[in-house]
Parts: structure tokens; sequence; C-alpha cells
């Protein structure tokens, strides 16, 4: 089964990049760079050695074509730090030259003599469009090389539009990039002198290069007039990662577009750019997903029981949305991470639809302009001292009121009282009718009659379908399975899923589970040792209510029940027709599966109902081989049916 999705998404990627990556060198881009860049490594997880890798895209064929001195093939990426401390851990070099990735269209400029002959663009990397006659409009492309009058050989630069040219004359196009890309290759020239060429790369086809490294390179480009990339020299992979990050900041005040940095070593190496894709330089892109920001402030976010630090930071673009908030986690996140405020901090939002913040970014100003986080020391309902351990800082007291009415709301959630609302719940508790989980099954008609009717309506004698709804929910959900009853309570990172593995792990029985103690939990799959500790705690906490609610004859604990899902998990994703997500996860609950809200290596299937879907979901199925299904497959499967 995974060799034939494998195959049909494999050729399903390559005729995507093979569209897009046309679209994009004939001007007319249908896709951001960074979804181009997921199909491109998805394509590369799954067929490494797949020819449309090796490849770049054509020009239209409305110029002559000519072949180029120096080689014009596509560069390694990475997409983020990770996979660029990969890269550099093969490469340790000791010196990282770093430039400027120029988002415009790349452009050959040949010379014979000192002189402008030949402009050529990109092509299939060996030959392209000779529209000389238009690059000698441009700005920064060079007629004559006065002070390097016997050159011959190419010199290599992207034609960009600048921002403020984009916004006068050309804001119909979509961005810059299109709209030189459109210029540049009109058959009559017309308004080339609008555009601008940045030059980073030179070969002497005839006699030795004038110059002897890369950094020299750049130097004599710029001493013979040309506009060049700047030229940043780090010592370490981490400097480069640093210096991306402070790129990152001033980015958007650059006059020209820039979509991540060109790495390499200072040697020239002629034998690796002549490959199809060199391997000794690399592209480390931007993300639309990251953005750099100064924290202005830290809110504590109140949890039940928990503070959570909020970091409030410089409004920033992530993939589409505004952004200036994003949670530090825990006291030990917000500690290890050094944030203060005032600091410059690298935010992301990789695939997640919640932004975090993934480090500090080192700028001079933070010495002298930072001050510490603040933490609270009271808990703000009850004034008891707060316990600020790494993992969490949170009110010990277990009768705190905000802490009491936040363990009920989680337990309507997980038991699925959709009828006793928060207004009615806020109402009995502030007036003492409910004060702990098993109060909710005290609740009759008659106490809840009041908070449904006026005076009036009640000297009438007038039923309240209210109050007769709310009984009836209560009662109609009085059957709940274990991993719903000890999610109920509400323990610290202690959800329906995390129940599970506590089942799976052999505590099938309420009694099995609080007769466990941390170190039991520890040996449970995805239990760390302060989850574990976390979960024994809260148990030890809620033990007596947890025994007596059980055994009070109001609600029941099914038992694990065998059935067509028993041993299999479903993750589900985009819309569904039939049901709603909530109703599908149930009835993989009845039917002895387990629901996930993500893609693990061990999940059984992935549903959807759109299975070419481009989503990270479907791309990290293949990538782990799990087979996926559509809504009429899965009902197949619930009725002990084969998947089509």
């Amino acid at each position: 089964m995974k060799d034939l999705f494998d195959s049909a998404r494999i050729d399903e990627l390559a005729a995507l990049i093979k569209k897009y990556q046309d679209s994009y060198y004939n001007g007319e881009a249908e896709i951001e760079d960074s979804e181009f860049d997921k199909l491109w490594d998805e394509l590369k997880s799954l067929d490494p050695d797949n020819p449309i890798l090796k490849k770049v895209g054509a020009d239209s064929g409305n110029f002559e074509k000519a072949r180029h001195v120096m080689p014009m093939g596509s560069q390694e990426k990475a997409a983020d730090p990770e996979q660029f401390f990969a890269w550099a851990a093969k490469h340790a070099y000791d010196e990282y030259l770093v430039e400027y990735k120029l988002d415009g269209a790349s452009l050959e400029l040949q010379y014979q003599k000192g002189r402008l002959v030949r402009a050529v663009t990109r092509g299939d990397g060996s030959v392209g469009d000779d529209i000389t006659a238009n690059a000698k409009k441009m700005q920064g492309a060079l007629s004559v090389l006065e002070k390097s009058p016997s050159f011959t050989g190419g010199v290599r630069g992207e034609v960009i539009m600048t921002h403020s040219v984009h916004k006068k004359y050309f804001s119909d196009k979509a961005n810059c990039r299109n709209a030189a890309n459109g210029l540049m290759k009109r058959k009559d020239g017309e308004k080339s002198e609008f555009l601008c060429l940045i030059t980073y790369d030179a070969l002497a086809a005839d006699g030795d290069n004038p110059f002897f490294d890369e950094e020299e390179k750049i130097s004599w480009l710029g001493q013979n007039g040309f506009n060049v990339v700047p030229l940043k020299i780090c010592k370490s992979a981490q400097e480069v990662v640093d210096y991306r990050a402070s790129v990152m900041e001033i980015r958007p005040g650059l006059e020209y577009d820039i979509d991540g940095l060109v790495v390499k070593e200072r040697a020239i190496n002629l034998g690796d750019a002549s490959r199809a894709r060199p391997d000794r330089q690399i592209a480390f892109k931007f993300s639309l997903e990251e953005a750099v920001s100064v924290v202005r402030q830290v809110e504590w976010s109140e949890n039940g029981a928990t503070y959570t630090p909020v970091a409030v930071f410089d409004p920033v673009q992530l993939a589409g949305t505004t952004v200036q908030r994003a949670s530090l986690a825990n006291p030990d996140t917000l500690r290890k991470l050094g944030v203060q405020i005032g600091s410059h901090v690298l935010v992301v939002k990789r695939g997640e639809i919640i932004p975090k913040i993934e480090g500090l970014v080192p700028h001079e100003d933070d010495k002298k302009n930072c001050s510490p986080v603040v933490f609270p020391k009271k808990c703000s309902s009850c004034g008891s001292s707060l316990m600020d351990t790494p993992s969490r800082l949170y009110c010990p007291n277990k009768e705190c009121p905000k802490r009491v009415l936040h363990q009920i709301f989680k337990w309507i959630e997980c038991a699925d009282i959709r009828d006793l609302g928060e207004s009615i719940v806020n109402a009995l508790f502030n007036d003492k009718k409910l004060g702990r989980i098993s109060d909710i099954y005290s609740l009759t008609e008659e106490i809840l009659t009041p908070y449904f009717l006026n005076e009036e309506s009640m000297a009438k004698e007038k039923n309240s379908l209210g109050a007769k709804n709310v009984v009836a929910s209560i009662k109609a959900h009085s059957s709940l399975t274990l991993e719903q009853f000890v999610a109920g309570f509400d323990i610290e990172g202690i959800g329906e899923q995390m129940v599970e593995k506590v089942v799976a792990g052999g505590f099938d029985s309420l009694e099995k589970i609080l007769c466990a103690g941390a170190q039991d939990f520890e040996k449970v799959y995805g239990f760390a040792k302060i989850t574990a500790a976390a979960f024994a705690q809260g148990l030890a906490e809620n033990a007596e209510e947890m025994r007596a609610l059980a055994k009070s004859g109001a609600l029941t604990i099914k038992e694990k029940k065998s059935g067509v899902f028993a041993g299999l998990s479903f993750c589900f994703t985009g819309e569904l027709r039939s049901m709603k997500r909530a109703d599908a996860e149930a009835l993989v609950k009845e039917k002895g599966g387990s629901a996930k809200s993500s893609v693990t290596k061990d999940l059984s299937y992935l549903v959807t109902n759109d299975k070419n879907s481009g989503s990270g979901k479907n791309a990290k199925a293949a990538k782990f081989g799990i087979p996926i299904i559509d809504e009429d497959e899965f009902l197949a499967l619930s009725k002990g049916q084969t998947a089509n």
C-alpha cells in the first residue's frame, strides 16, 4: 500500500514542481516560495534522486537562445536553523561567507575584453534567453568595464525592482519579483530602465580570474562599478544563524526583496559550482513563519491553578497574520530562553496555529535596555503563595475558588454535558450550590428552576424547560470512559489522550491508576519524569472524591471495550460531510480505538476528504507511510468492512 501511494504522490509532486517552476521563471509565480519549498522538501524526502530535483525552470522561448559562461544551477536549501546546522556539520569551514539571497531573476552578463556582448537569463541552467537590448537599459548593467578592460567572462547578478519603484509605477503587479520578471523579458524592451541589477558572482572565460577567493570577487565587482550584495564573514555556524536573525529584523526596511542568505566557503570551488546542484554552498532561506521582534511585556495567563507567562512583543507578520503574543509555556522555558523585557526574540509559527518564541536574537542594545520579568507571588483569587517549580507556577490551594471552578468546567467538557452552560455554572458556584464535581450529580429541577425562571413565573408554578434539559443532559452523560473520568479532574497536563496512554500501559482501572506512583507512570510511553510526578500528585489530591464519585452510583465508568477499532488510532483533518469531527472521534473511541490530534509514527490512519492536499498532516502521513483514507472508507472500517 505504501509503495503505491508513494509512487502516485511522487508523480503528483514532480508535476506540481515543474508547473510552478515554469510559472516562476516566466514571471507569473502562482504560489509563495515557502509553499513551493514544502513541495520540494516532500519530494526530496520521498524520492531524493528524482530528476526534477536536478533541474531548474526554462524560459518562454520568445528570444534567441545563448549558452552561459558560468553554470547557473539551483542551490541546496535549508528552511530553518536545524536544517542549516545539519548541513554545516558536513561542511565545517574555518569561515562562512554569507551574502543576501536576492529575490529577483537571475541574469548573466557576458563580456569580451571589457565590453558587454550578451545578457542571458537563467533558462534551464545552461542555456537562457538573450535579452541584451533590455539589459543595457537596466541600472547596474555596465556596458563597459573601464577598470578591467581585458576581462573576458561572465558576471552574474539578480534583476530586481525596488519597493519604491513597484509602489509608484507597478502596484498592479503582485510583487516586485513578478514585475521585474515580466519587464526584463518584454520584446520591445519598454520600461527596462526601472530595473536594477545587483551582482554576486563572476568567472573569467579567458585567462586567470582577477580575484583569488569569494571575498576578493565581491570586492572586484564593487571596484568595477557593479552593485554588489552585502558580504558577512562568520566564524561559526552559530554566528551564521545569529546573523540570519539580525537580517530578518532589518529585512522589512530594505529597498529590495531578499528571501534568505547564501552561505559558502571562502575558496572558489569551480568543480562544485559546475554541478547542477552545488553541495558546498547552501541557500539558508527565510520563512513566512518566522520573524524577529522585541518583547515589550510579559503577562501571566491564569488558567485554573496555573499561571503561564505570555510574551507581548511588537507586531510581526507570520504566515499572513499579524502576531504580537506568544506563550512562553512555563517558568523553566522562560528562564532557559533568557527572555527579558526588551529582548530581541525569534518568533516562529512553523505549521502551527499558535506562535512561540524559539530563542533570543543577539543585539547590542539588549544589555542596556533589558529588564527582568517580574513573577507574580500571590494567587489573585485566594491570596495563597504561588508555587514556583521549574515546569509550573501555580496555586497549591486545592480549595482555591478559581481552581475549583476551572475543575468543574473541565469535568463538564470531558463528560460532554452541553446543556450545563457557563453562566448557569457561574451562578450556581457563586450561590454555593456547586462546589465540587460531585455536586453536579445532586442538581435537580427544583434547584435549577430559579436560574431559568423569574419569581413571577415560579409563582405561577410554571415548569422550566431549561432546568429539565440540564437534568436530562446530566443523566444522559452519566456513563464515562475511564479516560474521560480521570481527565475530567483537571490534573495539569493530563488530557484524555494522556490517560489513554496510561490505560494502554496496563493501568486499565481506576483503582490501578490511583494505586500507582510517579515511578510507575514514568514507564508509560509519552510520560516524562515531570509529567509523571504532576500526574501522581494530582491523583493524590483528588483520590478521595474520585473513589466516592465512582461508588456513588451517580455515574458509571465504562470498561474498555474491544471493537473493530481496537488497537487502531485515527487522526482527522479537514471537513467531514456526514458528521462533526468530535462525533467521528467519539465513534472511534466507542469502537475501541483512539483519536489523535496530530500525525505520529504510530498512527494507524489519517482521515481526510482531500487525499491530494499538500497539508502538513498529509505530507507527514506520506513520510511515515501511514494510510490516508477518506470519510467513506472510515465509515466502512467502522462497520467492519474493508476500506477501498
